[in-house]
C-alpha cells in the first residue's frame, strides 16, 4: 500500500504539490489525473526520493522509499522512459539493472518477453520507437517482481495493439495483488482499465473516487474531468 500524507514541494514561491492526502491500495489499478501542471509528474518524484518535500512524506507499506532495503524488488517505477544509454542493447540496459540489484540473468529475458521485445533486445536503445521504449521501461519496471508499480503515462507512443496490451497487463498485475498507480492524461482508456482514480489540480487533491463515482451525471469521464478540474474544487 502507498500512504501520502501532507506531500507538500515548493520551487521559490510555486507550490508545486500543496498538501496532498491520499491512499493507493492493491489489487486495482488506480490512475493518478490532472492537467498539465497539475503536479502529477513531481509527486511521482517526490514518492521516490528523487526530490524532497518541503512537508509531508510518503509511505511504501510503512516504509519510506529510501529506507527499503531492496527498492526494486519492493516498488517498479517508469518515470522517464527515453532516460536510458542509447548505445546500449536492450537487453544491456535491463542486464545492468539486474546485475547491480542481484537479480539473476534468466529475469531479464522473462521481462523482455512479457513486454514483447525478445526479437528488439539486441538492437541499441537509439534505434527504438517510443512506444519500443515504453515498453523496455515496462520492463525495467517489471525486473524486480516488485508488489508495487509507479507508471507516468505508459500508453505514450504506443498503437493501438500496444494500447491493449498495457490495459491487459495492467489489470492482470493489479489481480495479482498489486498496486498499481498510473498516470494519464487519456481519459478513454482510462475508464477502462482504472477502478480508482486519483485526480489532482494545481498541486491539490480535487477527487479520491472510482470511475463511475466521477463520472456521476456526466456523458463521459473526459467531460467529468473538464468540469472538476475548471471548477477546482469537487
Amino acid at each position: 500500500m502507498i500512504d501520502i500524507q501532507h506531500l507538500t514541494k515548493r520551487y521559490g514561491r510555486t507550490i508545486a504539490v500543496d498538501d496532498l492526502c491520499f491512499t493507493v491500495k492493491p489489487g486495482h489499478v488506480t490512475a493518478f489525473l490532472g492537467p498539465n501542471g497539475a503536479g502529477k509528474s513531481t509527486t511521482m518524484r517526490l514518492m521516490l526520493g528523487l526530490d524532497r518535500p518541503a512537508h509531508g512524506d510518503v509511505r511504501f507499506d510503512g516504509k519510506r522509499y529510501e529506507h527499503l532495503h531492496r527498492p526494486l524488488h519492493t516498488v517498479g517505477a517508469m518515470l522517464e522512459a527515453r532516460s536510458m544509454h542509447g548505445g546500449r542493447s536492450g537487453y544491456h540496459h535491463l542486464l545492468w539493472l539486474a546485475q547491480s540489484n542481484r537479480l539473476p540473468k534468466a529475469r531479464v529475458k522473462q521481462v523482455l518477453e512479457m513486454v514483447g521485445l525478445p526479437d528488439a533486445a539486441r538492437r541499441r536503445v537509439s534505434g527504438y520507437s517510443l512506444g519500443m521504449t515504453q515498453r523496455l521501461g515496462i520492463a525495467a519496471a517489471l525486473l524486480g517482481d516488485p508488489p508495487v508499480l509507479l507508471l507516468d503515462e505508459p500508453v505514450n507512443g504506443l498503437d493501438p495493439e500496444g494500447i491493449v496490451w498495457i490495459r491487459h497487463l495492467l489489470k492482470e498485475l493489479a489481480g495479482q495483488g498489486r498496486t498499481v498507480f498510473v498516470s494519464s492524461h487519456f481519459m478513454a482508456e482510462t475508464a477502462l482499465t482504472a477502478q480508482h482514480l486519483i485526480v489532482i489540480g494545481r498541486g491539490r487533491l480535487l477527487a479520491d473516487t472510482t470511475v463511475p463515482g466521477l463520472i456521476g451525471e456526466s456523458a463521459s469521464l473526459e467531460e467529468a474531468f473538464i468540469r472538476l478540474t475548471a471548477g477546482g474544487q469537487r
